[in-house]
């Protein structure tokens, strides 16, 4: 007879400590089996070599040993969820499936098809915040409506935070109620058919030094002194109520990052189009030229614009870039080559290794002046006064482009005096 269980499954929350989720299904009151699902949907879109399916399985085999200690095991599984979900109801007798909220569109469209499944079978499917403090909802205006200027927001944000928003779900004490499960093995790519890349993501540096000195040099891009917290968040490696409690001692200026990631996250949800249309509807009017031979020099960083090809080697080799560096580089994409935002937006989606659809969408909205609380048209940075200013000893250049310098260089692709007008002139012609 088979054994009644929960099952807790882990998306983008891969950390026993701090889940909200498994805090509840740990208290159910049945033994927790714990879950992850290699997508098949979201492994088709990405490349065979993507180092972010390295980076969740080394996530997964840290899971899976700490659970080792519990006698119990973290039961991994490729293919499309709901056939998975299908299969494992006559493997197991769930009594209950326990998630954390997801908020991208197809996420909510595979939880909605599951929940209906799962129904179907007389299976709660119950599922908690947990990778922001406020979601939705929770923080609008007086009117009811959502806000879409970031400073009003992230006043109401911070006027809303309370100890409470912040408190730990305690799973340490609870770790008795997982389900004992003989250990399958370690997890390794080839076992699901996987290849994944060889870039390493950096650990996360929390030292008191780097988030106390962030404010002063988070705009230096030769100076390492950014977290690396990205891909840690992304992929839940690391609980938000953590960082928040840690960055209200230490840095408004990180706590400020995470508000923006939050209110990026809330225009998605009140505003799904974004996805695919510019957030100011006039700005889908923009007659972009769209060359796709510019758009490749662009992409290998062989612009003739050292700062701007410094940071796309960067994102090449590393699946990182500075942030400073990626407003400049999106910027010059959008309005020195008149390339459409979209195109930018695609690319960083599959190079990133801290992509998140909301944040990257809203950010490159914003350089192109079509989001909301945007940059506006006629603000066209200068990459040369942007180099001269934030990388005037050419410490960062000289790293990524290495034959900057020498004849081996390429002249720009554009002239900057040229660009910046006949991007002002296509903006205020398709905004008439």
């Amino acid at each position: 007879m088979m054994k009644r269980t929960s099952i807790f499954w882990f998306r983008r929350d891969l950390r026993l400590e701090d889940n909200h989720g498994l805090f509840q299904a740990l208290k159910s009151g049945n033994p927790v089996l714990c879950l992850f699902i290699l997508d098949e949907e979201i492994l088709a879109d990405l490349r065979k070599d993507d180092p972010r399916v390295g980076f969740i399985l080394r996530s997964l085999e840290g899971l899976r040993k700490k659970l080792e200690k519990f006698q119990s095991t973290i039961l991994v599984q490729r293919g499309e969820p709901l056939t998975i979900w299908k299969r494992l109801i006559s493997e197991f007798e769930i009594a209950e499936v326990f998630a954390n909220h997801d908020y991208e569109p197809y996420a909510l469209g595979r939880d909605r098809a599951v929940a209906d499944f799962l129904k179907s079978q007389g299976i709660p499917f119950r599922t908690f915040k947990d990778q922001v403090i406020f979601e939705k909802d929770e923080v609008l205006k007086d009117d009811g409506k959502p806000y879409t200027v970031f400073t009003p927001y992230s006043r109401k944000w911070l006027a809303r935070l309370r100890p409470e928003a912040i408190r730990e779900f305690n799973t340490a004490d609870l770790m008795s109620n997982l389900f004992k499960h003989e250990d399958s093995g370690t997890i390794e790519p080839e076992r699901y058919g996987l290849e994944p890349g060889s870039i390493n993501v950096a650990d996360p540096d929390l030292s008191i030094d780097t988030l106390e000195g962030y404010a002063k040099s988070r705009d230096v891009p030769s100076k390492d002194s950014t977290t690396r917290l990205g891909p840690h968040l992304r992929f839940g490696t690391i609980s938000i109520r953590k960082l928040v409690a840690t960055f209200q001692e230490t840095s408004s200026g990180l706590l400020n990052e995470l508000i923006w990631r939050e209110f990026f996250m809330q225009i998605l949800y009140h505003f799904p189009r974004v996805v695919t249309k510019s957030f100011k509807p006039q700005y889908d009017k923009v007659k972009w030229q769209n060359s796709k031979e510019l758009f490749e020099l662009w992409c290998l960083g062989k612009t003739g614009y050292p700062l701007v090809d410094a940071g796309m080697r960067e994102l090449n080799e590393t699946g990182f870039m500075h942030n400073r560096v990626r407003m400049i580089t999106a910027s010059f994409l959008c309005k020195h080559l008149l390339i459409d935002w979209r195109w930018g937006e695609a690319y960083f989606a599959e190079r990133l290794l801290d992509y998140e659809l909301s944040s990257n969408n809203g950010n490159w909205q914003w350089a192109a002046g079509s989001g909301c609380d945007a940059a506006p048209y006629f603000r066209v940075f200068n990459p040369t006064a942007q180099q001269e200013k934030f990388d005037p000893d050419h410490q960062y250049i000289r790293k990524w482009v290495r034959e900057f310098g020498s004849d081996q260089y390429p002249q720009p692709i554009v002239d900057h005096k040229f660009a910046r007008q006949r991007a002002i002139d296509t903006y205020k012609q398709a905004l008439q």
